[in-house]
């Protein structure tokens, strides 16, 4: 079933900054706002039923990235998941904190507020596709490193990173490793015991869960400093009664995508690849193979890709970049890659997802090219 929010006369390429939530979902989801409005952690006849709930859904969301159920902790999103594994391990001054140059602004931003508190932060350098070099990660590595934190996958070009050899090598050094995985989750198949991490960042906006849920898994045996203190739900790791309505959304989402994962992205791949073939001459930003199905970055000659997207009210997209008192900026993960300004000025990401359709397709295509 098509979500209603989704129009007929406008083709929604724009997915990498947030899912139309599943019909499916939001069914899921309404007992627990219109009927078991009990709080789950009180005791009572009221409190069973939004108690199963939210165990199943913590299976489930478990289950898609290979966790455990105790080691799922629901938050209210993507950017608190980043916020408590930085902050959780309680760094110290002169601690060690290891990112990347085109992390989340969650990541970047947090990792700043922690060097101004004295925590030595280092940021790795990517090359020209936005894959940061293992290599690179080694000679920075020092005794005092605690902590590593490196995306999965990037939401503007889709780049994959070498997450699992970049943990190995965290590992040997005895420092943690988290990696934001909020644009891979429901996307490619995500193992926390493949990929090696501790720590592994969720966000269900982005696989057709409601905005306001997210999780964070948090290897067992593992103790974080809690970011909201209060009633010790969560097992003590995030206070505050739990969302039990969206909690099941997202369980909901993660069983939806564990049963077609494969199957769905195949199809993507081949309407991406349909997309970038029928846009010509274009230049491809990001790496042409190790990225997410769905996700395709591209220069256009010519154009600045912010006025293009804005003369077509028919399809709905991204730039990746900001604007700043009315002059266009280029996208910081584009530049960080080494691309000059009018390359990335003229870049532009359109990201497809699960009703996306080949007529949908063929229509951007014959507008992207008509400009």
């Amino acid at each position: 079933m098509r979500p209603p929010g989704l129009r007929d006369d406008v083709v929604y390429l724009d997915h990498n900054a947030t899912t139309p939530v599943d019909p499916r979902v939001a069914e899921a989801a309404r007992p627990y706002i219109e009927t078991h409005f009990g709080n789950p952690s009180t005791t009572g006849a009221y409190a069973e039923a939004p108690r199963r709930a939210l165990h199943e859904a913590r299976g489930h969301v478990a289950e898609l990235i290979g966790a455990e159920p105790g080691e799922i902790v629901f938050t209210s999103g993507g950017s608190e998941s980043d916020v408590l594994a930085l902050r959780g391990p309680a760094l110290a001054p002169d601690d060690h904190l290891i990112t990347q140059v085109t992390e989340h602004p969650a990541v970047l931003r947090t990792c700043a507020a922690l060097e101004r508190a004295g925590v030595r932060v280092t940021l790795l350098s990517v090359d020209r596709f936005g894959l940061v070099e293992p290599a690179e990660l080694r000679r920075t590595l020092t005794p005092q490193t605690r902590l590593v934190s490196v995306m999965l996958a990037n939401g503007e070009t889709g780049t994959i990173q070498p997450v699992a050899e970049l943990a190995a090598i965290a590992r040997e050094h005895g420092a943690l490793f988290h990696t934001d995985a909020a644009q891979a989750v429901g996307k490619i198949p995500v193992s926390v015991t493949d990929l090696g991490v501790d720590l592994l960042t969720i966000a269900g906006h982005k696989l057709y869960a409601p905005k306001g849920i997210g999780a964070l898994y948090v290897r067992r045996g593992l103790t974080l400093e809690p970011l909201i203190s209060g009633g010790g739900q969560e097992d003590g790791r995030r206070s505050g009664t739990e969302n039990v309505a969206f909690a099941v959304a997202l369980g909901e989402a993660a069983r939806l995508a564990s049963e077609s994962l494969d199957v769905e992205a195949a199809r993507i791949v081949e309407l991406r690849d349909r997309l970038h073939n029928r846009l010509g001459e274009v230049q491809l930003n990001g790496h042409p193979d190790h990225r997410l199905p769905g996700t395709l970055n591209v220069s256009l000659p010519g154009v600045v890709g912010r006025d293009l997207l804005a003369g077509l009210p028919e399809l709905v997209a991204a730039t990746g970049s900001a604007c700043h008192t009315g002059d266009p900026e280029p996208s910081a993960v584009l530049t960080a890659m080494g691309l000059d300004r009018d390359r990335a000025l003229a870049a532009i990401r359109l990201s497809l997802g699960r009703w996306t359709t080949g007529a949908e397709i063929d229509h951007a295509a014959a507008l992207l090219t008509q400009r």
